[in-house]
């Protein structure tokens, strides 16, 4: 369980709208047309943005026409945007890759929405599935988004709970006293 992250609803409606714009016009050759992040002019998005591999699998970087963008493949399976605003609570799962936490959106498969959780700014990372494994993705992207330093990370349940079993089923674990 995650603490914060932006309204699903809201992200899951802009990035579907985000997608679709792209794959309709990602199919031709060329420049693959995004929209920036709000915040894409940030100094730690040029970070990530300067170390994003050339090839994500067997998919080549293409060009993008927007700030603290990249695309991968032709049609592009996979796109990367910073730059996006802090996010609050999120009941998306929450997993580590490579040091980084990604919050996973699968509600618009096969294209998953990754994006990160405890570093400012926001990084999001959307994969079509049927060209590429997520996992494969966001595990190229992480080192470069690993250069911006972690302010928080995800919790897990036993986070929450104080530890031992969160199981129904299984008898409690006392928590030590402090």
């Amino acid at each position: 369980m995650s603490t914060r992250t932006a309204p699903a609803r809201a992200r899951r409606a802009s990035t579907a709208l985000l997608v679709t714009g792209v794959l309709a016009l990602a199919g031709c050759a060329g420049t693959v047309p995004l929209e920036p992040g709000p915040e894409a002019n940030d100094p730690e998005c040029a970070a990530i943005s300067v170390r994003v591999p050339d090839t994500i699998g067997e998919l080549a970087r293409r060009t993008t026409n927007a700030q603290a963008t990249a695309a991968w493949g032709d049609p592009a399976a996979v796109i990367y945007r910073c730059g996006l605003p802090e996010q609050g609570p999120s009941d998306l799962p929450c997993f580590d890759v490579d040091g980084v936490d990604w919050l996973l959106d699968e509600s618009n498969a096969p294209r998953y929405v990754f994006t990160t959780y405890g570093r400012t700014p926001v990084t999001e990372v959307i994969v079509d599935v049927t060209y590429v494994a997520g996992a494969d993705a966001v595990r190229a992207l992480s080192p470069a988004v690993s250069v911006v330093d972690a302010d928080a990370r995800c919790l897990a349940a036993t986070d929450v709970f104080g530890g031992g079993s969160v199981s129904p089923t299984a008898e409690p674990t006392p928590t030590p006293a402090p």
